[in-house]
């Protein structure tokens, strides 16, 4: 499964090129309530432009994957894998921080190279990446980035892999914080 996150995400490189465009594989979204969550991961600071974004997001999830990251996080509560999008100076064109991990049920006993964050709960639109990645991963974000109308809290948006990115047509859940 992780190999295949890799090579999805180092897709993403062409993620923020001007001109980029696919058909819009974009389903409307499902508004969901979340409770408070915690995340174990690593974590890089970036910036959606084309010389920053694509090559640490790729960066980071290169290390996740070859440090095997995943089997150092203890108290795990499920084996999905998120990348979080967070600690936002502004909107989704601002700096922004990535954490790539696992939700826990504790934060007992962490390794010092792994960060904790905390995920406020609340509501969540959730939109499903479904078909050839990363290209239907790209276009969902593009669709949200380009949607005025979606009220977002630039609190913590989430990639979930979880058992359905294994399958064809892969899917990965995108959640949203919306107000």
């Amino acid at each position: 499964m992780f190999k295949a996150i890799i090579y999805s995400i180092i897709g993403i490189m062409s993620m923020v090129t001007p001109g980029f465009s696919k058909e819009n594989i974009m389903s409307s979204f499902e508004e969901v309530k979340r409770e408070n969550t915690i995340l174990v991961g690593i974590e890089c600071r970036t910036q959606n432009t084309p010389d920053k974004a694509p090559i640490d997001i790729a960066a980071l999830w290169d290390k996740f994957l070859k440090e095997d990251i995943f089997s150092q996080i203890p108290s795990k509560v499920s084996d999905e894998v998120y990348a979080l999008y967070t600690d936002y100076e502004g909107d989704h064109t601002k700096p922004y921080s990535i954490i790539i991990g696992c939700m826990v049920s504790s934060v007992d006993n962490l390794p010092e190279h792994l960060v904790a964050k905390k995920i406020p709960g609340g509501n969540f639109a959730k939109f499903k990446a479904v078909g050839k990645h990363p290209e239907a991963l790209i276009t969902t974000w593009q669709n949200i980035w380009s949607d005025e109308t979606l009220s977002r809290r630039y609190s913590g948006d989430l990639e979930v892999y979880g058992q359905k990115f294994q399958n064809d047509p892969q899917e990965v859940d995108v959640l949203i914080a919306i107000e």
